[in-house]
């Protein structure tokens, strides 16, 4: 009778572990499947972007012909930032910084564009314009919001896996450590304005 006890302890012990590596697993496959989501996110709103930048450099060119060095750095700069494609689950923090280099690069070209705007009060007023500049600066803000929940996905994934007794599990099945968004080299100070 003492024996069948054992084997029943053991048994129950045994199926805990099981029942608790299988919850464990599956906790981080979800929180892995929510970092890549969140990583889409953030695609879908650069490509937003990278789809109405078209369409404001052909409002300014009716305006400001002889602006073509800028025109032809916002597209140049969209075409490169549109070649960079980074697979989540697989992303380096260098893979990463380049990301935000090439994306960095349009943000740089877009503020060129919209100070065009300045020398040009019939564009200021150009309602195609105004709608466009609008539509710009709310995918600015969903890109600050996508990447802040990316990140923010990214930061409790590491967490968990880094954590006892989870860090068994991921390191068992090959769960990796997501790289962060982080700010640009320089941001920490306030650009010069100049008039």
């Amino acid at each position: 009778m003492k024996k069948n006890k054992g084997w029943i302890i053991a048994g129950v012990v045994i199926l805990a572990l099981v029942l608790w590596g299988v919850s464990g697993y599956n906790s981080l496959v979800g929180m892995d499947e929510e970092v890549n989501g969140k990583w889409a996110n953030v695609e879908t709103q650069y490509q937003r972007r990278s789809d109405l930048l078209p369409n404001l450099v052909s409002t300014v060119k009716g305006y400001a012909a002889h602006e073509k060095s800028t025109l032809e750095a916002v597209m140049a700069a969209r075409s490169q930032a549109t070649q960079v494609k980074i697979d989540p689950s697989n992303c380096t923090p260098q893979q990463l910084a380049a990301y935000q280099k090439a994306q960095g690069d349009v943000t740089t070209a877009l503020g060129k564009l919209l100070a065009i705007s300045e020398n040009y009060p019939q564009l200021k007023a150009n309602e195609n314009f105004l709608e466009l500049q609008s539509q710009l600066e709310g995918t600015e803000n969903r890109i600050n919001v996508a990447r802040k929940d990316f990140n923010d996905a990214a930061k409790k994934f590491n967490m968990s896996i880094r954590r006892f007794p989870k860090s068994i599990i991921a390191s068992m099945c090959g769960f990796e450590k997501r790289s962060y968004f982080e700010a640009e080299a320089g941001a920490d100070k306030a650009p010069k304005v100049e008039f």
